[in-house]
């Protein structure tokens, strides 16, 4: 297992968390497609820790009523289409 999949462990584990017990609890608001914390959840699969922790707070920050929205996926690594970052 690549190191960095251990890392992102603590970050998808909380992101699951919310979009199970805590998300439920609030009206949907994202903007976006996909939403907000599933964004955040396949960056962290296929990112490692740093480039998904960027990707996520730059996601959350642009999901604001100033925001127009609309499908934003989470960009591929390198560019490539389906390659996912060793």
């Amino acid at each position: 297992m690549v190191i960095w999949k251990v890392v992102n462990k603590a970050p998808l584990a909380l992101i699951k968390f919310y979009r199970a017990i805590l998300s439920p609890m609030f009206p949907p608001s994202c903007r976006f497609y996909p939403t907000c914390s599933a964004y955040a959840l396949e960056a962290f699969e296929t990112h490692n820790f740093f480039k998904a922790s960027w990707l996520s707070l730059w996601r959350i920050l642009r999901c604001n009523p100033f925001s127009k929205g609309g499908f934003d996926p989470v960009p591929p690594h390198d560019g490539v289409p389906g390659k996912k970052e060793d």
